[in-house]
This record gives C-alpha cells, sequence and structure tokens, in this order.
C-alpha cells in the first residue's frame, strides 16, 4: 500500500540506511530501485527500463542499451528512515563501479531471478559483499515469471552462497497468478489485487494455513539454530514470538551468519514495501557498523560516526556534468558545510567546499551540510579522485581507498582529425578521473594511445562516451588481451655482482637468488591472488636488513616487463640464500639495482610461460540451437563443465580465453536468431598454447 509514511520526520543517525542493490544482469535491480523511488514518493511515476525513462539509468547510453553501466546514487525516506540507495552495474565488465560503492555501504539488498536463482555474476558481486563484511537481504524478484520457483532459488542461494537463507514469506499463488505474500512473522496476507498500487492485508487463506504454519516453524527452529536469544526462547515456549524473530534476524544479518529471504514481482508493484519494511527492521545503520579505521602518519586511528568528531570522508566517485565537477563522498565522521575548507590528503591539497547536493541520480537539492552517516555529492574539489580521503584540516586521516583490479583488455584510439589530438587526451584523463578501472598509456614501440578497461563491453562505453560527450571522431583498434608471463621451473643459486666505479663512491652489491614458481592454485586464483612472494635466507648479517628490502624493491621492477613479449611477470617466489656487501660502495641503489638485473638475467634462464586471461561463459540458449553453440565454443577453445535444461532452454558453462570472444555476441545472436544470450566471469589466468605464445 502506498502510504503516507515517506512523509514522517526523519530520525537521527539511527535512521539512516546507506544501501546498494546488487544483482546479476537483468534480474530486476534497476526495476526494484525504480519502484522503491515510487513508494518512498520520490518519484510521482514508475520509471522502465524498456521505455528509457528510469531515474537511475539516466545517462544516453544506460538508456540505449538498456542495462545499468554507472552507480547511481539515490536519497529517499520511508517509515521514519532516510535511505541513501545506490543502484549498482550487473555486467561483469563494470565490476569496479561496484567495488567502489560496496566500500561506502552499510548493507545490501541482493536481488535474483525466481526462475534463474543464483547466476554467476550475483555469485560474483555476492563475494565482493563478503570481502567488504556488507550485511545483506535478498529479494527473489520476477516471481510472476513463467517457471517462477522460490524453493529453487532459495536453494541455489544456500548451495552457491553458503548463508542460512531464513525465508520470511510464503508466496500466495505461482507465476501469472501470483498475487501476495503471507509474512510468516505476523502470519498476516498481503494481497495486490491488481496491477495499481495497494496491497490489501487479511488473514492468511485457508487453503495456505497449513503450509504457512510449517515455514513459520521451519524459521522458528532455523534461528533457533543460530540464535541463543531465540533458542533460550524456543526451548521455553516452544514457540519464538514475532518480536523475538525480529531481533534475532535483524542480529544474524548484521553478523552474517543468515539472510533473511524475501520476495515479489517488481514490475508488477508487488512485494517493495514489505522490502522497504525489511531494510529498516533488519540493515544496518552507520552507528551499528564498526567504526572506519584509517592511518595518521603510518599509525592506525579509528573514527565514530559522530557529526561532532573530526571530519573524515571517503570519494567513491567522481563525474563531470552540467552542474559541474560532482566529488561524491560518504562522510564517515563529523560534519562538513558550505563554505568549509578540507584537506585531500592524497594530494596534499585543501580543497574549498562550494556546494554540498542531495543526490537524485542525475538531479540534485542543495543541502547546507552533511554529517556523519550521509552519502552526498560536493563541488569545489578540483583533483579528488575515487579513492580520496577529504578531512578536516586539523586532524588529517587516511582512509583505505577501494581496490581497482588490473585491466585485462585494451585497444588503440587516436583522433580521426589530426587537429582534435589535443581534445582526446583532455578527453582521455577526464575519463580516467571518472572511472579508475580504465588506463590511459602510450606505446613506446608504435607511439599510439592505448586505452585498457576491463571487457570489450567497457571499453566500447568508454569509447562511445567520448564520442558523445565530445563530440570527437575517434578511431579504435582491434582489442587485446592482456598478457602475463610466469615461471614453469625453478632456477637456484643464480649469482650477480653490481660493481660500479666511476670516480667517487662506487656501486657494490652482491646477490644470490633463488627463483621458482607460485603454487598453481596461487598463480590461476581470480583477484586478490598472491602474485609475488619474496622472502630471505640470509643468516649471519651479510645482507643487512635495508639492503634486503631494497633488494625486494629491485626485484618488483624486474616483474614490470617479462623476456617473453614485455608482459608482466605473475606466480614467482624469489628467495635471497646469499650475498656480501663493500662498507664503502654499497648502498640501497646498489641493491636495488643488483635486485633487478639479477631477476632478470634468472627469468631469461628460466623456462618461462605465456598466460592468457580465461573467463566463465554461461550462454544461454534455445534447445535447438545447443549443437550450433557447443561447436563455436569448442572452436574459441572453450573447455565446456556443465549443461542444464531449463524451460525449453540449455544453460551451458564454460571456461573460453578472453581472446577468443572478441564479436562473441554478434555471433551467438547470429547462431540463435537473436535468442542467445550470455554472461561472463573472470576466472584468472591460464598457459596459452604455443600458437598463442609465438603469434
Amino acid at each position: 500500500m502506498r502510504t503516507d509514511r515517506h512523509r514522517q520526520p526523519v530520525n537521527p543517525l539511527t535512521a539512516v540506511r546507506n544501501l546498494g542493490i546488487l544483482a546479476h544482469v537483468d534480474a530486476g535491480k534497476t526495476t526494484v530501485t525504480e519502484r522503491i523511488l515510487y513508494f518512498t514518493g520520490a518519484t510521482h511515476k514508475r520509471g522502465e527500463v524498456h521505455d528509457g525513462t528510469t531515474v537511475t539509468d539516466f545517462d544516453s547510453q544506460e538508456r540505449d542499451r538498456g542495462i545499468t553501466i554507472f552507480a547511481a546514487a539515490v536519497s529517499c525516506t520511508w517509515d521514519g528512515h532516510r535511505i541513501n540507495l545506490i543502484d549498482t552495474p550487473g555486467h561483469v565488465d563494470f565490476s569496479d563501479e561496484v567495488e567502489r560503492s560496496l566500500r561506502v555501504l552499510d548493507g545490501a539488498v541482493a536481488v535474483f531471478d525466481a526462475v534463474a536463482g543464483v547466476e554467476p555474476q550475483s555469485e560474483s558481486v555476492w563475494r565482493q559483499a563478503d570481502r567488504h563484511g556488507v550485511p545483506r537481504i535478498a529479494f527473489v524478484n520476477k516471481l510472476d515469471r513463467t517457471g517462477a520457483d522460490l524453493d529453487a532459488a532459495v536453494e541455489s542461494i544456500r548451495e552457491r552462497l553458503h548463508p542460512a537463507p531464513l525465508v520470511v514469506q510464503l508466496p500466495i499463488g505461482k507465476e501469472e497468478g501470483f498475487t501476495g505474500v503471507v509474512d510468516l512473522l505476523r502470519m498476516r496476507a498481503l494481497v495486490w489485487p491488481g496491477e495499481g498500487d495497494t496491497f490489501a492485508e487479511g488473514p492468511v487463506p485457508d487453503a495456505l494455513l497449513e503450509e504457512a504454519a510449517r515455514r513459520r516453524r521451519s524459521l522458528e527452529e532455523a534461528v533457533a539454530e543460530l540464535h541463543p536469544l531465540a533458542l533460550e526462547e524456543f526451548c521455553a515456549e516452544s514457540v519464538i514470538s514475532a518480536a523475538t524473530l525480529a531481533a534475532a534476524l535483524r542480529d544474524l544479518t548484521r553478523t552474517g551468519e543468515g539472510v533473511v529471504v524475501l520476495c515479489g514481482a517488481a514490475y508488477r508493484n508487488r512485494g517493495i514495501e514489505p522490502l522497504l519494511d525489511a531494510v529498516g527492521a533488519y540493515l544496518p545503520s552507520p552507528l551499528d557498523v564498526p567504526a572506519v579505521r584509517g592511518t595518521v602518519r603510518g599509525a592506525d586511528e579509528e573514527r565514530a560516526a559522530d557529526p561532532a568528531a573530526p571530519f573524515a570522508a571517503l570519494v567513491f566517485k567522481v563525474t563531470s556534468t552540467s552542474t559541474g565537477r560532482l566529488t561524491y563522498v560518504r562522510v564517515y565522521s563529523g560534519t562538513i558545510r558550505k563554505g568549509d575548507t578540507v584537506r585531500d590528503v592524497g594530494a596534499g591539497r585543501s580543497e574549498r567546499i562550494s556546494r554540498i547536493l542531495r543526490v537524485q541520480a542525475d538531479r540534485h537539492a542543495e543541502m547546507d551540510q552533511a554529517v556523519a552517516g550521509d552519502i552526498v555529492a560536493v563541488i569545489g574539489p578540483k583533483a579528488a579522485r575515487a579513492g580520496a580521503t577529504l578531512c578536516e584540516p586539523g586532524a588529517p586521516l587516511v582512509l583505505e581507498p577501494p581496490t581497482t583490479a588490473d585491466p585485462v583488455v585494451s585497444v588503440a584510439v587516436e583522433a580521426r582529425r589530426s587537429t582534435d589530438t589535443d581534445r582526446l587526451v583532455s578527453a582521455l584523463v577526464r575519463l580516467v578521473e571518472e572511472d579508475p578501472s580504465l588506463v590511459v598509456r602510450t606505446d613506446t614501440e608504435t607511439g599510439q594511445t592505448v586505452l585498457s578497461g576491463m571487457g570489450e563491453l567497457h571499453l566500447e562505453v568508454a569509447v562511445e562516451k567520448i564520442r558523445r560527450a565530445h563530440g570527437l571522431e575517434v578511431g579504435v583498434g582491434r582489442p587485446q588481451v592482456a598478457y602475463r608471463e610466469t615461471v614453469s621451473r625453478r632456477v637456484g643459486g643464480l649469482l650477480y655482482r653490481h660493481v660500479k666505479q666511476e670516480g667517487g663512491a662506487g656501486q657494490f652489491a652482491h646477490v644470490v637468488l633463488d627463483v621458482e614458481p607460485l603454487e598453481a592454485a596461487a598463480v590461476h586464483a581470480d583477484a586478490g591472488a598472491v602474485e609475488f612472494v619474496f622472502r630471505s635466507a640470509v643468516v649471519g648479517g651479510r645482507v643487512p636488513q635495508e639492503y634486503v628490502r631494497a633488494v625486494e624493491a629491485g626485484c618488483r621492477d624486474a616483474l614490470i616487463e617479462g623476456p617473453l613479449g614485455g608482459h608482466p611477470v605473475t606466480g614467482v617466489r624469489v628467495t635471497l640464500t646469499d650475498g656480501a656487501t663493500h662498507p664503502k660502495d654499497s648502498s640501497e641503489m646498489a641493491f636495488r639495482t643488483a635486485g633487478r638485473l639479477a631477476l632478470r638475467e634468472a627469468l631469461r634462464a628460466a623456462a618461462m610461460v605465456l598466460l592468457e586471461p580465461v573467463v566463465e561463459v554461461t550462454v544461454t540458449v534455445p534447445d535447438d540451437a545447443v549443437g550450433g553453440v557447443l561447436g563455436d565454443l569448442a572452436a574459441r577453445r572453450g573447455r565446456v563443465s556443465g549443461s542444464t535444461a531449463r524451460a525449453g532452454t540449455a544453460v551451458i558453462t564454460a571456461a573460453v580465453p578472453l581472446a577468443e570472444l572478441f564479436g562473441y555476441a554478434t555471433r551467438l545472436r547470429s547462431r540463435t536468431q537473436g535468442r542467445g544470450t550470455f554472461t561472463t566471469r573472470p576466472t584468472g589466468y591460464a598457459p596459452a598454447p604455443s600458437a598463442v605464445a609465438t603469434g
């Protein structure tokens, strides 16, 4: 029921919810966001993805492609709660947008398709949220679709994501006949009789009484197993009250031991109000999460979410708009007011805050101040980048920035007209400012400008943004993947002596290295894998500790370019086994040089292997197209790992080298008359065949 609860006064920090909407592409997260905005009164018309009228997918490319590309922040109120909401992309190429968003969120709603259950990218974003310790609730969407099955979706959550799913609703009706839910906590029915806004609350239908009672009992038992106070009440009373259940669900959500599962059909406006109630009931406020940790002159320091504490905020997004350069920040402590001067610690400069904006995607409302717990945009900072810390000048603090994955695909870009070259350079600089997962460099051999990113679509979007925003005609080369190199056998006892004497103080460093490959699991693992391990086995102080650190730095220098083709070297363990110094001529510089040259020599002596990026591809095609798709995957050096049938379609999973997937979208559409779809997720690196290595 669309009520006036969004008009109630907003309480202080305990009533703030900073949350994201996470999902696999096409699970319906943008539609969920649009319905949240509508039911909270933030908008007065329901936006639709297929009509290009959504609030959060406001960029022209998002509307043209029908997908979320850029994380969009919106703000609304519900039942006395201020909800700062970020709609994140679902496509794997934009996972860095998700990473930057998760860094500043306190909670999330994970949206799942009731037919497909847990899909590859929903699994990836779930793991990202795990790394950040972000509490989640789950919303199983599209229960009105043919083949929708809440129990199957919940089982896939249990099997693939491994939390304890705590289902608090029972659907009323199936597929097209889905009209509402039974609230298992309060044992009441919420029914949406038509396509309108309102639901009717009533008793549980007689036909569902027995099933609802059974599921309520299962929920009580599951909660009692995980929560001591609930267990105590369950043992004493044989039942758990609604109030105790709600408190236990809140605790289990925040610890990550359980995930509350709700359901609905967002497109048909069913299930959104209970979801909003669950956000307020179960997800944490800024006061419920640990105080943010940062460093001050190398020492750790905590800042509580207190408006009276010294100001500290993290920049998680930068965009250029007609309003100006918007710097999106999460305020972790203190208060910021218009006209205040803040310190950009990383850049080492002071910035003046000229305006503070409450963000509604591409629309903004002026604010006089923002306090701890707020997510806002500010205008004024000229150089702050994503990951920068803004803080009170007299109370410096450096917050840990979001991690940025290494790019895997590159294209050469050039201006069609030579007179536009400077404008292209300026546009690329601005592009990288807004999206740190993009990297621009100049190829030293060809002189070309090379743009690198997380995938083919990522680069397509970036180049198209340059064309549209700056009116430039840009030529683009064929995509190239980012290869790596590694060693395949051990090289031990390699001695290197660096001696240089050119008048005055000389340079002397003597090192002995063992070089060996890391375990395969470490080399080929996903993001966060160990790429280089260095240790010292020198005894008797023959190499002082400061020189050991210099040798390690020199080895890292050598890993930037490998001997096969100048690609970065990964998966290497280096051990410094011996060395010698000179009383006058040894220095950190000499040992760093020795470490670099020694490892280069060792790599040339070792058997090197070229590694290529590999992705897991999930292809969904009609049954009659399976043979052709399997043949095409085999021709692309794909290794099929699974195939399942589902309602007239087949879902094929295969590991395929990324280089073989360029142009695959067009090929798949051709083979399936436009009915086939596919998604990818990175799985790491694997040895490339000799034809690729020598090509």
